[in-house]
């Protein structure tokens, strides 16, 4: 077997063409929309939480155009933390880095309790952290092996989340419009009680962080472009499927379920943390007269969980291994194995995971909850970064005399994409717990709002201990980027 050519970083380019295209999809299928979809109908109505999904996934859509823009014309492993600290400076750069580097960490601990959580449904009697021990050897493991390995464990993870997306929106489909499941109900969920909009703007808004959860993971294929194949060709297919991957998956699932499953039905509202098993898609499985139905579900839920562990795991230990390499963290995270894999760094994001022992002692619904809301504001600060470096990185590229025409792949809506993904970050980063602030409830702000000090600290305390020190001139279009 042919070893994979290395990349500029000293990483090794394992990812195929088939990978990149079920990472790109599997990051952006998750429990937000497995699970908490059924909320954000309960809390906006069935047309409130279109809306939601449809302009944060238009967002979406603009940031990956601006990442896929930058990530295949320069393909490493740091990604929008690179380009953050080459297009606007090293201390957003720095900044930039460890935010992502934490929200991935944090977010490998917060699936492997939502692991032990749906393991429960099988087998109660077994303590969450046992399960939570298990899924985090397990994945070390296979990230352990190389990045061949852990593209192909997402790529089956991913498929088994893709088909049944597919399966649900035929029985979906179906159900709708009376073939299977008894009277169609028509449009009647849609007009009943204060439906389709429930509770106005402000209700949207509120959802907006749910739904922006849902789509984090997303950004995952300009990381991995630093050890895809044939970055020039993957990244762009990929991104370039990222429109009709929302529009599908997302916009036709809500819909789906907003016109199967009134907004006042109270199995909606069981889709939180202590009840994370139960999920909308089941409930519709259920009335298309499915047998199995939650036990189909609990494991399509549980290997979507165990996805976003994998990713997170290989995100957030390639990010780590980038700053070692730029100088951003300790050495030895830029360390490799004769396989490629910066074991040091993926050590210190698993030892994070450790974070799922939390089950055992103060509850998993409890700890799910804590560390879901820690994590989630600062993949929003990570999408911002993007949408500034692409701008910078356009102005950047054209000042340096060449052609537009020669990059790989072309955001099309330049410069309104970046801007506009910008804007509706900034709205959705100081309305996501709007309510708490209304009420003056000071704990939930912190841990609604406690990823932003925490960015703008780094980014502070950078500048101090560096402001001396001159910044190194790198010219991106020639350089080895770390």
């Amino acid at each position: 077997m042919t070893e994979p050519a290395p990349s500029q970083d000293g990483l090794k380019r394992g990812l195929k063409a088939r990978h990149m295209q079920m990472i790109a999809i599997g990051g952006s299928i998750g429990t937000g929309l497995f699970v908490a979809s059924g909320g954000t109908i309960s809390e906006a109505g069935p047309g409130g939480a279109l809306v939601a999904y449809a302009l944060i996934g238009m967002m979406v859509l603009l940031l990956m155009q601006s990442l896929g823009e930058m990530s295949a014309r320069l393909p490493v492993a740091g990604s929008f933390q690179t380009y953050a600290t080459v297009f606007v400076n090293r201390h957003f750069g720095f900044a930039i880095g460890w935010n992502y580097w934490f929200n991935w960490a944090i977010t490998v601990a917060a699936e492997l309790v939502a692991a032990g959580i749906v393991m429960s449904y099988w087998l109660p009697d077994v303590p969450g952290w046992i399960w939570a021990a298990i899924f985090l050897v397990l994945l070390t493991g296979l990230n352990a092996m190389s990045a061949k390995a852990f593209g192909e464990g997402e790529y089956w993870l991913a498929a088994i989340k893709v088909i049944t997306v597919i399966v649900f929106l035929v029985c979906g489909f179906a159900m709708i419009f009376g073939i299977i499941g008894g009277t169609s109900p028509g449009f009647g969920n849609w007009t009943e009680g204060d439906a389709p909009f429930v509770g106005g703007w402000l209700s949207i808004v509120s959802v907006f962080m749910i739904a922006g959860f849902s789509f984090q993971g997303t950004e995952l294929v300009g990381v991995a472009a630093g050890e895809a194949e044939n970055p020039q060709r993957d990244v762009p297919k990929a991104i370039k499927t990222i429109f009709w991957r929302i529009m599908l998956f997302y916009i036709g699932a809500i819909f789906v379920i907003g016109m199967l499953i009134p907004y006042l039905d109270p199995s909606l509202l069981s889709s939180e943390a202590s009840d994370i098993a139960t999920s909308p898609f089941t409930l519709v499985f259920e009335r298309a007269g499915i047998a199995f139905a939650a036990a189909l579900m609990n494991a399509v839920i549980l290997s979507a969980i165990l996805s976003a562990g994998n990713s997170g795991l290989y995100a957030s230990a390639r990010m780590l291994y980038s700053m070692a390499k730029d100088g951003k963290a300790p050495k030895i995270f830029g360390r490799l194995n004769k396989r490629g894999v910066p074991v040091p760094a993926m050590l210190l994001t698993a030892s994070v995971g450790l974070f799922g022992f939390l089950t055992a002692i103060i509850g998993q619904g409890e700890a799910y909850t804590w560390l879901l809301n820690v994590s989630g504001l600062s993949g929003f600060i990570a999408w911002v970064g993007i949408a500034v470096s692409h701008y910078q990185f356009r102005k950047a590229y054209v000042a340096s005399g060449q052609d537009l025409a020669d990059l790989p792949y072309k955001a099309p809506l330049f410069p309104l994409g970046p801007i506009l993904a910008f804007v509706i970050l900034l709205v959705v980063i100081a309305g996501q717990n709007y309510q708490a602030v209304i009420d003056g409830n000071l704990l939930q702000m912190a841990s609604s709002y406690v990823g932003l000090p925490i960015f703008l600290l780094l980014w502070l305390g950078h500048w101090l201990a560096t402001r001396k020190q001159p910044a190194e001139a790198i010219d991106p279009w020639t350089a080895k980027l770390n």
